[in-house]
């Protein structure tokens, strides 16, 4: 999509056009393969690496659309937040030290993004999931405004006639309906590509999927979002959810969701994938490339199939299959998609490593795997590594594997085979997939996420420990080691003045409530029960109304009568709130000139969190 030179045409007559130019697109690929003209060799393989952007509380920057016109470098583009950013890296071919180079550009690129970010006082962070981000993030203000994004965003949301309905059930569990797309913007990836034999496509293609799971396992880098422990690799659910053109209805409709793993084995060739791709999803987009594919091609010019990619940019497979031209050759790769960004560019490289050894690395006993095991047992590897990472177990071989001894036993030599095989430097090898084999011995970025904010929730409210998780990363990530290396954090980083810490960071999410229909009696007792000193009253719409308070608690519970009634009828109604974003300097003034010990926290009208006097 990042690619796409997109032209928004409405009207029925030019979607009909459009339809008539992807109907073609796939009628030229056809004669294309049967004429040979798809490049076999050599094998390239490139990458595109997400970053993001954070401001210096280490939250999301809106200032990417800046930075890019300032770095006014082709190889780095948009992405669909204004916090998030992509760099492209030349396609090489698969041989010597061939990562050991894309590592060196890739480091270069980020290096001019690092000092021109630095200007604007911002910090590139590698990571699946920016743990900082929040609800605030997602309006869309925060959308890069190309009128691509907001089609799309238009579009799905036409098409599911409602809100985004987020859910997510991990270690915590995440329930959101949101208005727009963004949730996508939440993900940062690390997207591999590489070249295949068109020849042997559903083989090569199968074989991708099945190894999609373990290698998930060790990559995982994203368990976090808003502050809740989700999934081991959260994307994976998020991602699916975040542009679902389905909407909930009383009826089990058997559609498949725009991004997903697939419901079977690919069959036949390419263009038959590209076929049921069709099928299965209508177009989003539209446009008017003023080409046709089977003219060109009959002129002896090899077409880009325009069509075909942007109705490709719009179905999100975790194991994508691209079209391209490269020096005037066309070519089909697949795109990695599941794999997350960061924790270092080291660590992304051995990743990219370890995928594209093993998908050259196939024992000839797993040819034609379609065969041999069942497509939803790798659908099921696939997903339980998405929840569990490196805790998971696979279907394997007709038996049930622990992730790690399939990993040390199996998959690792298997990697190192296909990397030799395609005269990879040893050196290269060895190098990138030791960091593999440390990863599994120790720890994933995963793993190390969820225990540091375990960690740093025993002394910080969640605002804080996810300010200095992100933190965290970004020092761990700059002294240059592999996450393997990294130790749990120790607070040491983020020290600013009381004057210029916020409410969020030190308020209390985690609140009971009362509503003002409730027992006064049943509230007071729990007050009571829980030596809980400040309860707020929300209505059916969680908004605030009314505050109860120790000092009602003793006044009313000497007072059996009067706790008869309901909440509302002993509820204090004049509340004095306060915005997340206002400094813990006003909070303290608000409190003190009013003699009071606790702020109700609204988001407009809604109860966001509590602050007391105790917090500051």
């Amino acid at each position: 999509m990042g690619n796409l030179i997109f032209k928004n045409i409405p009207g029925e007559k030019a979607k009909a056009i459009y339809i008539q130019q992807l109907l073609t697109d796939i009628e030229a690929l056809e004669q294309m393969l049967e004429k040979g003209m798809l490049e076999k060799a050599p094998v390239r393989i490139g990458a595109e690496q997400e970053f993001c952007l954070v401001d210096e509380l280490w939250e999301p920057s809106n200032k990417a659309m800046e930075v890019l016109r300032a770095l006014d470098d082709p190889k780095i583009t948009t992405e669909l937040a204004r916090y998030n950013l992509e760099i492209n890296l030349d396609p090489v071919v698969l041989s010597g030290e061939c990562f050991t180079k894309m590592h060196g550009q890739l480091d270069g690129l980020l290096e001019k993004v690092r000092k021109e970010s630095g200007k604007w006082g911002l910090k590139v962070i590698l990571t699946g999931i920016l743990p900082t981000i929040d609800k605030r993030h997602l309006t869309t203000s925060y959308m890069t405004p190309i009128e691509r994004y907001q089609v799309l965003d238009q579009t799905i949301r036409k098409f599911r006639g409602s809100d985004i309905e987020l859910h997510i059930k991990g270690v915590d569990e995440i329930n959101l309906h949101h208005d727009s797309i963004l949730l996508e913007g939440c993900n940062t990836s690390f997207q591999a590509h590489l070249q295949i034999d068109p020849d042997h496509f559903a083989d090569t293609y199968n074989w991708c999927q099945v190894i999609s799971g373990p290698v998930l396992s060790i990559t995982a880098n994203s368990p976090i979002l808003m502050g809740r422990e989700l999934w081991q690799e959260t994307r994976i659910a998020l991602f699916t959810q975040s542009v679902d053109t389905r909407a909930s209805g009383h009826i089990l409709h058997e559609r498949e969701a725009r991004v997903g793993f697939g419901n079977d084995w690919a069959k036949g060739s390419v263009a038959s994938y590209y076929r049921e791709e069709i099928v299965r999803f209508r177009s989003l987009l539209h446009g008017d490339f003023e080409t046709d594919s089977l003219s060109e091609l009959n002129m002896g010019k090899v077409p880009k199939l325009k069509a075909l990619g942007l109705h490709n940019g719009t179905v999100y497979k975790w194991n994508r299959v691209c079209y391209g031209v490269t020096h005037g050759k066309p070519h089909i790769r697949i795109e990695n998609r599941y794999m997350p960004a960061g924790p270092t560019t080291t660590d992304e490289i051995a990743n990219l490593m370890f995928w594209v050894g093993l998908m050259m690395g196939r024992p000839k006993s797993f040819d034609t795997i379609q065969t041999k095991m069942d497509f939803k047992d790798v659908k099921s590897n696939f997903y339980n590594a998405a929840r569990y990472g490196t805790a998971a177990q696979f279907y394997w071989d007709g038996r049930l594997v622990p992730c790690k001894d399939l990993l040390l036993d199996h998959l690792l030599p298997m990697a190192y085979r296909g990397l030799y095989a395609m005269h990879v430097k040893p050196e290269d090898a060895e190098r990138y997939l030791s960091v593999i084999e440390n990863r599994i011995k120790t720890h994933n970025g995963a793993r190390w996420s969820t225990q540091s904010l375990r960690k740093l929730k025993k002394n910080h409210k969640s605002a804080k420990a996810l300010q200095l998780l992100t933190a965290d990363m970004y020092f761990h990530e700059r002294k240059g080691y592999t996450v393997d290396a990294w130790e749990l954090s120790r607070e040491t980083h983020v020290d600013e003045g009381t004057d210029t810490r916020t409410v969020r960071q030190v308020m209390s999410t985690e609140i009971i409530t009362a509503q003002e229909d409730d027992s006064a009696e049943l509230v007071l007792k729990m007050m009571q029960w829980k030596d809980i000193h400040h309860v707020p009253i929300v209505n059916y719409r969680l908004e605030l109304v009314g505050l109860l308070t120790w000092t009602d608690m003793l006044h009313y519970l000497d007072k059996p009568k009067k706790m008869s009634g309901l909440v509302k009828s002993i509820m204090k109604t004049n509340v004095i709130t306060i915005t997340a974003e206002a400094t813990l300097s006003t909070a303290r003034e608000l409190m003190k000139s009013n003699q009071i010990n606790c702020l109700p926290v609204l988001d407009h009208k809604e109860l966001l969190a509590i602050i007391t006097s105790k917090d500051l």
